[in-house]
């Protein structure tokens, strides 16, 4: 995890065909996160979007953040 990932670790993902997750958007806050989530889901209402937070990767021996 970069950096600058890990200033914003909440993120908006989309369920992508082959049953995989994509991330849309990356935020600071919880409360951004769902704010342009509900705005996603006004614009574009069949797909599937979540909120996520993403952890930084702990087999990584390398402290980014």
């Amino acid at each position: 995890m970069t950096y600058r990932e890990c200033l914003k670790p909440w993120a908006i993902a989309r369920l992508l065909p082959n049953l995989q997750w994509a991330i849309i958007g990356r935020y600071r806050t919880r409360s951004d996160a769902d704010g342009h989530l509900q705005l996603c889901r006004q614009r574009v209402p069949n797909i599937r979007l979540e909120v996520v937070f993403a952890l930084p990767d702990t087999t990584d021996l390398t402290p980014d953040c």
